[in-house]
């Protein structure tokens, strides 16, 4: 799931950038929710059913 929420939010990010030439504080918030839900992901590990 968080893995997911990272991927969503960093290509929201980059769309935005492009599209939009934002490069406001907002839109950086996106990348540093991305990285940690990245890290959230990675030290959570796999669940085994």
């Amino acid at each position: 799931m968080f893995l997911v929420l990272a991927l969503v939010l960093f290509l929201v990010w980059i769309g935005s950038f492009v599209m939009y030439h934002v490069t406001g504080f907002l839109i950086h918030l996106l990348l540093i929710f991305a990285v940690i839900s990245l890290i959230f992901h990675f030290f959570r590990g796999k669940k085994t059913t």
